[in-house]
């Protein structure tokens, strides 16, 4: 890997789950199934490349107005579980889920909880979920936080602005890929993508294979990095 443009963090976001079970005729449960495993092949060719954080918008703010939602729920959970299941017997990759976890069904909010406590110690990537994320209600969530902070010390300045934002001490993206075919961030970290190398790709996430990933770390690794104009 060249050490002129090193990664310590991809990032993706997860698009074309639906269309790709529409133009498979399949129902959306087996997009997610397909999505969510996809996940797991991209966290293991990241492993072997020793990336260490690996980030995914799994679930926005927005999805939660869909009709679709309790379908989408009832198969998150169970794909989830499954998915939990496998990182366990890996013990390789630690799962920490952002986002707002207040709205979500309980049984899932478990879930969640208890993917991370039994990950905690797998040290060899981190997989950063993104789920009911949406940036503006993290900027909310970091001013609540502020605003603590500031009413306990005399200083501004002693005040650690990042760790108000999900992400903390955890380095911004160096990548990040948006499949799908769409070209917009939609309302996703950012905060921390100020100096991070967009790529988007036209393929649905179910897709997203080895190879891609490949040319898009090889371009990467072609570029001169400026961080300001």
């Amino acid at each position: 890997m060249n050490k002129t443009n090193p990664i310590n963090h991809l990032t993706i976001i997860l698009d074309g789950n639906k269309r790709w079970a529409k133009n498979k005729k399949m129902p959306i449960a087996r997009a997610y199934s397909a999505g969510i495993q996809n996940v797991l092949n991209i966290s293991r060719e990241l492993i072997k490349k020793k990336i260490k954080y690996f980030s995914v918008f799994t679930l926005s703010t927005e999805n939660l107005k869909r009709s679709s939602v309790s379908i989408l729920f009832d198969s998150i959970f169970d794909q989830f579980s499954i998915f939990l299941d496998k990182i366990m017997n890996e013990q390789n990759i630690k799962i920490k889920v952002i986002g707002e976890r207040d709205s979500l069904p309980l049984k899932l909010k478990k879930l969640i909880n208890e993917a991370e406590k039994k990950t905690h110690n797998h040290k060899n990537l981190t997989l950063i979920m993104a789920f009911n994320y949406g940036f503006k209600n993290e900027v909310m969530s970091a001013f609540k936080k502020g605003y603590a902070e500031i009413k306990h010390k005399k200083n501004l300045e002693d005040i650690n602005y990042r760790k108000l934002f999900y992400l903390g001490e955890i380095p911004d993206p160096d990548i990040l890929i948006r499949t799908g075919g769409f070209k917009r961030l939609s309302n996703y970290l950012m905060y921390n993508l100020c100096y991070t190398e967009l790529f988007f790709t036209k393929t649905l996430w179910p897709d997203f294979e080895k190879n891609e990933l490949e040319n898009i770390i090889k371009e990467f690794q072609n570029i001169k990095r400026n961080y300001g104009l």
